[in-house]
């Protein structure tokens, strides 16, 4: 005799153990399906338990009932967003309803005989914060059902959800048409962070640990685990903030936050119910997650959304401490495409770059340090793709299509063998550059330009012959300083610098000083928070104002040169007064050199990024201070457009082929041209052939890029009449209203130069 209605008969992991045995046995999966959800009415009681499961086209089929019409199973299907069930599985999160029939998004379907219900309670099915299915159940009576039972629902919809997926309750053959995992094909538009093509198989940046366990015989000792596990993980995130664990992101803050979470009450509370109610601690963990997922990132406040990401980071990482690898690095396959929210530096290198073809992130910009970590390797990488981890699962095939800036998942095959022929195409204009790797860069007008390449790891060196660079005209050399646990010492900078050189032999190197702050702010080094730190205490300014820093630095530098030639850039210079300050340091650490008797470098050239307009302007009193300059039109053109390029709602608001940015840049050229002062452009703007078009027209003739750009670019200079292309451009720069990149493309193809 079941108990009166608005009693919930508590013991979830009876119930749960029932559900278990009656999906363990031999019968037809339909007769599973019968007895699962006569079971459930009867724990709730409940006149009602409906399951509907999500088919790939979007509806919800009933797939079992008691208490409805038994014909109703496989007919009733809901449309996306129809009835309080569409409702579900559009919210994300359980509805508690009194009186259904009166709810807006009620709809009455005859054949399920549901008429005298009143009582609703609904839980999604979630998986991977999707909604694979729905479980209800209804009474006759009107009451809103308690938070106890709306607990136990959710504990049961989640046990349905992974049993289902694992093809426990039905066969792979009648699961074909349920969407418990993204099965068709999908093209999803993005930005391009890094050229290429890649074909491979997903791979999920820190992947949790396979769930297989899902009940407890021993909540005790579950918990026991739970709390040895939190503390483990609670103890690894406080190592970060101290400076002992390798950086992992670029952001101070987000460590902050990282550690906020991991300490939060409410966070273990949730992980701790959940195994009381009977959930193993890895099940516990899933629960939790699947609830962020769907509550949180509904949340219209983007600051919200962006907690949840946190949030995944914590509960993987909790599960690899429960699994006994919390500390341990991952194997790749031979063909694997990395897929994430977001990535720091260090999260890159970390991975066998080998075996990684590819990079597919949910965020990112051109200037991410993911996106600059993954030129210099080589890398194809998207980002800005909407949605990409609910989207894809571990081992889906996957195309990065980063010419294009779109990634494919579960591509279907005549989209595989096109991408195939491109990257054919493709490898062999890599012979031709390869052909080309020896050949100067001459304009067929006789103009030598220098081709010069970026670096700022140690893995650059290994293909500095291959790309037919130079020299490197850009060193970034707070690299080292962002993968390192600590803040690098004297002797380990004097090593890699002396590296650099080595590797180097006769070619040029330009070493640029510390560019940490802004959003690269180190877990060693204390910091303030900025409202722009874009704008704010970075660069040269936290070098001058933090001297002994600097002084290290160049000491080292000078330690490295040995008798070789120097080179030294300082960046973000906004004014004459800052280079002067920075020079007098040089000097300094010059003398300190000479007074130890130690060699000093055979030649030093001291030069200043212009990347701060106000020097445009000023280049009268600056050009005769330095030995050479270098243009940095990344933050040269996002200060001038007044424009972030790290945010992408803004990032494409200007084009550095527009006449403010031309006329800026044939300003720099002209006065560095009338004083004699060397200059070369090392923004990404270098490293494109049509941008590089405009620069070569415009007079440049150093041009130092990514190590993918040098093959492209110099095929272009070799195509192109620079003395045509600079009457060319002056035309098109005195009547233009606004960007002239289309003109710019057909002047080049009119003058035959391959862009």
């Amino acid at each position: 005799m079941p108990a009166a209605p608005g009693v919930a008969i508590r013991g979830p992991r009876s119930l749960l153990r029932q559900i278990r045995e009656a999906m363990a046995g031999a019968r037809p999966a339909q007769a599973k399906l019968d007895m699962v959800v006569r079971i459930i009415a009867v724990s709730m009681v409940a006149e009602v338990c409906s399951l509907y499961l999500s088919r790939k086209s979007g509806e919800m089929e009933l797939f079992a009932t008691e208490g409805l019409d038994p014909g109703a199973v496989h007919v009733t299907r809901m449309k996306p967003g129809e009835g309080l069930v569409g409702e579900i599985m559009r919210l994300g999160r359980p509805l508690n309803l009194s009186d259904a029939p009166s709810h807006p998004a009620f709809s009455y379907r005859p054949e399920t005989g549901e008429d005298p219900f009143h009582s609703f309670l609904g839980a999604p099915l979630l998986r991977g914060g999707r909604v694979i299915g729905v479980l209800v159940v209804q009474n006759r009576t009107s009451r809103v059902y308690a938070e106890d039972e709306v607990e136990d629902l959710q504990i049961i919809a989640m046990v349905l959800a992974e049993t289902v997926a694992a093809g426990q309750v039905l066969d792979p053959a009648e699961l074909k048409d349920v969407e418990i995992a993204p099965q068709r094909s999908e093209r999803l538009k993005g930005q391009r962070l890094a050229d290429g093509l890649a074909l491979g198989v997903a791979v999920l940046h820190e992947a949790p640990v396979a769930v297989s366990r899902l009940l407890s015989d021993d909540p005790q000792a579950e918990e026991a685990r739970l709390a040895t596990a939190i503390v483990e993980l609670q103890a690894q995130i406080d190592e970060m903030l101290e400076g002992h664990q390798t950086v992992l992101g670029p952001s101070y803050d987000l460590l902050e936050i990282y550690k906020m979470l991991a300490h939060s009450r409410s966070w273990n509370h949730s992980l701790v119910e959940a195994v009381r109610s009977g959930l193993t601690a890895e099940a516990a963990v899933e629960r939790v997650r699947s609830e962020h997922r769907a509550g949180i990132g509904q949340a219209r406040d983007p600051y919200l959304r962006e907690r949840v990401h946190d949030l995944e980071d914590l509960n993987d990482r909790l599960l690899r401490h429960l699994a006994g690898d919390g500390g341990k690095s991952r194997l790749l396959p031979e063909n694997a495409i990395l897929i994430a929210r977001s990535l720091g530096p260090a999260d890159l290198l970390e991975y066998d770059r080998t075996k990684l073809r590819g990079v597919l992130l949910e965020e990112g910009s051109p200037a991410s340090h993911a996106a600059i970590v993954a030129r210099a390797l080589e890398i194809p990488c998207v980002g800005r793709l909407d949605a990409l981890r609910d989207r894809v699962s571990e081992g889906d095939p996957v195309i990065v299509d980063a010419e294009s800036g779109e990634a494919y998942l579960r591509p279907r095959p005549d989209v595989v063998t096109a991408l195939q022929t491109r990257m054919s195409v493709r490898a062999q204009r890599r012979a031709e550059f390869a052909r080309l790797r020896d050949t100067p860069a001459f304009t067929r007008d006789g103009a030598k330009i220098t081709l010069l390449m970026n670096a700022g790891l140690a893995v650059d060196l290994e293909i500095l012959a291959d790309t037919g660079a130079e020299g490197i005209g850009l060193f970034r050399t707070e690299f080292q300083f962002m993968v390192s646990e600590d803040l690098p010492r004297f002797n380990a900078q004097t090593s890699l610098y002396t590296r650099v050189l080595e590797a180097a032999g006769e070619r040029p190197v330009t070493f640029r000083t510390l560019d940490l702050g802004g959003d690269k702010v180190l877990p060693y080094l204390e910091a303030e928070r900025e409202d722009n730190p874009a704008l704010g205490w970075r660069a040269i300014r936290m070098g001058l104002d933090r001297p002994a820093l600097l002084r290290l630095q160049l000491r080292a530098l000078i330690a490295a040169a040995k008798g070789r030639p120097l080179r030294i850039m300082f960046p973000l210079v906004a004014n004459v007064d800052e280079f002067r300050a920075a020079r007098a340091l040089v000097d300094h650490e010059m003398a300190w050199a000479q007074r130890r008797g130690r060699p000093p470098p055979s030649r030093l050239d001291v030069g200043a990024m212009i990347e701060a307009p106000a020097l445009v302007w000023h280049l009268d009193a600056l050009l005769p201070m330095t030995d050479f300059v270098s243009v940095g039109t990344n933050d040269l053109m996002q200060y001038m457009f007044a424009a972030d390029r790290g945010n992408p709602r803004v990032a494409d608001r200007y084009d550095p082929l527009s006449p403010p940015a031309l006329r800026a840049l044939k300003a720099i050229q002209q006065a560095c041209a009338e004083t004699g002062t060397p200059v070369s452009v090392c923004g990404e703007m270098a490293g494109r052939p049509l941008e590089a078009f405009a620069l070569v027209a415009l007079g440049f003739e150093g041009l130092s890029m990514p190590p993918a750009g040098v093959g492209p670019v110099k095929q272009m200079v070799l195509s192109c009449d620079r003395e045509a292309a600079r009457r060319g451009v002056e035309a098109l720069l005195k009547g233009a209203q606004g960007a002239v990149r289309n003109e710019m493309e057909t002047l080049a193809r009119k003058l035959y130069v391959a862009v």
